[in-house]
């Protein structure tokens, strides 16, 4: 899945930005000179022993509590999954890159409460030079994300 192809099948305006290479959602923060909470990072975790994977989206200035994920998918045991898993799943992209759009790798995904109150999110594309800024509202559209809070600020 490449994820300008989908945006474009889906007739959704965004704006791709080519950047230096970046391997977190911090760093691709302060390179595109943006607040951190604007920028969507992504986060795969494993539910019930690898019964299931959740693409979990949430501010690059968070981290998740997994209970609260747990809560969330009604008690499921929820751990993080590993590098290699992303790159099982999502094949077509760099090694730890992971788009927020997990229905196209049949994977539910799960987003943080606070990011729906933003007018655009900024997350990777495919790889890790390269970001894609879009509407919040046309990305809940395309991927209709169970929403919930799940996300916490670091100690």
């Amino acid at each position: 899945m490449n994820v300008q192809e989908l945006l474009r099948e889906r007739h959704v305006p965004y704006e791709a930005i080519t950047h230096r290479d970046v391997y977190d959602a911090q760093r691709l923060a302060q390179e595109l000179h943006v607040p951190g909470r604007e920028v969507a990072k992504t986060v795969l975790l494993r539910a019930d022993h690898a019964y299931a994977y959740i693409v979990a989206v949430l501010p690059a200035t968070k981290t998740i509590d997994l209970q609260k994920v747990s809560d969330a998918f009604g008690g499921s045991k929820i751990e993080l999954a590993t590098e290699l898993e992303i790159k099982e799943r999502c094949f077509d992209c760099e090694m730890g890159v992971l788009p927020p759009f997990g229905s196209q790798y049949d994977m539910k995904t799960l987003v943080e409460e606070s990011l729906t109150q933003d007018e655009e999110i900024v997350f990777e594309g495919n790889d890790h030079h390269e970001a894609i800024r879009m509407r919040y509202e046309d990305f809940h559209h395309i991927e209709e994300p169970l929403v919930a809070r799940f996300a916490v600020q670091p100690d």
